[in-house]
């Protein structure tokens, strides 16, 4: 008789964890977990342009790095400010009550995004000082569209510096120690910068803009977000590449990153209904390769 194999046993408190959630939540966990663990950025874009990003980044010219990085800090200076501006306001970014059962828009930022695009395709490296702060604040206006689709309440400093912190749970630097860990890592990594600048921004408002807690958080996030950035970048340096193609590699990128926040405000929403110990230990229980 041959000896069987048991299967493995199941982690006691992750199934209990499991069985609390309604159907539609854990599908909804299960979805954004496959949304946060996604394939890298630079894959999509090397299945648009055809060759491997890594290859692109090594023949950018020196001086592209001093240009990315400096253009992403602008870029998320932007966003910040307009958080800032409309705190507690009526404005660019609603601070109406949440409206969880609105979807968001989505295709329209898509389209605006792939707007500027279509101009980076055409004028290449030279377009990015002007493009990246244009396309980044398209951005982040989708991103808080989906927080608010979500049911966070704009109006809340914790929710706006979560809306720029989609930009740093994007990908990896390799500079980070949580490189090559997941999603809560990351997220735990930027969480005492968030708590310290939301705090400061909720007791000054727009004169925290300069506040040495707010000037962390976004040099962190701009760490992580400057390695998406330089993929895009260089998957737009392959030679006459045009603006069709410029406006493709647009949409790749706000879609990775409209991905990640669907995922992370999903995430806190449930944390939110069933506590976030509960929803970590669900989420740990999906294999989403099975998926």
């Amino acid at each position: 008789m041959e000896p069987t194999t048991e299967p493995p046993a199941a982690d006691p408190a992750r199934a209990v964890a499991a069985a609390a959630f309604t159907e539609t939540d854990l599908e909804a966990l299960r979805r954004a977990k496959h949304q946060l663990e996604t394939p890298p950025l630079g894959m999509k874009l090397a299945a648009i342009v055809g060759a491997p990003v890594e290859k692109l980044i090594a023949r950018l010219p020196g001086v592209a790095n001093d240009k990315v990085t400096d253009a992403t800090q602008t870029a998320l200076r932007k966003c910040l400010q307009l958080a800032l501006k409309t705190l507690g306001k009526q404005g660019a970014l609603s601070t109406a009550e949440p409206r969880a059962s609105t979807k968001p828009s989505n295709l329209l930022h898509k389209f605006a995004v792939a707007t500027t695009g279509a101009a980076g395709g055409a004028f290449g490296l030279f377009a990015l000082p002007v493009e990246l702060p244009v396309t980044t604040t398209l951005m982040f206006r989708s991103i808080c569209d989906i927080a608010r689709s979500e049911g966070e309440n704009l109006a809340s400093t914790d929710t706006q510096l979560q809306c720029l912190t989609v930009f740093g749970m994007g990908g990896r630097s390799a500079a980070d120690d949580e490189a090559d860990f997941g999603y809560f890592i990351v997220r735990g990594a930027l969480a005492k910068a968030v708590s310290t600048a939301s705090s400061e921004m909720a007791t000054k408002g727009f004169a925290a803009h300069g506040s040495t807690a707010l000037l962390k958080l976004m040099q962190t996030v701009a760490a992580r977000f400057s390695v998406q950035v330089s993929e895009q970048v260089a998957a737009k340096s392959i030679p006459a590449i045009g603006a069709v193609l410029g406006a493709m590699v647009n949409t790749v990128f706000i879609d990775h990153f409209q991905q990640v926040a669907h995922g992370h405000f999903t995430v806190r929403r449930l944390e939110r209904r069933y506590g976030e110990a509960a929803v970590h230990a669900a989420y740990d229980a999906i294999d989403v390769s099975l998926d």
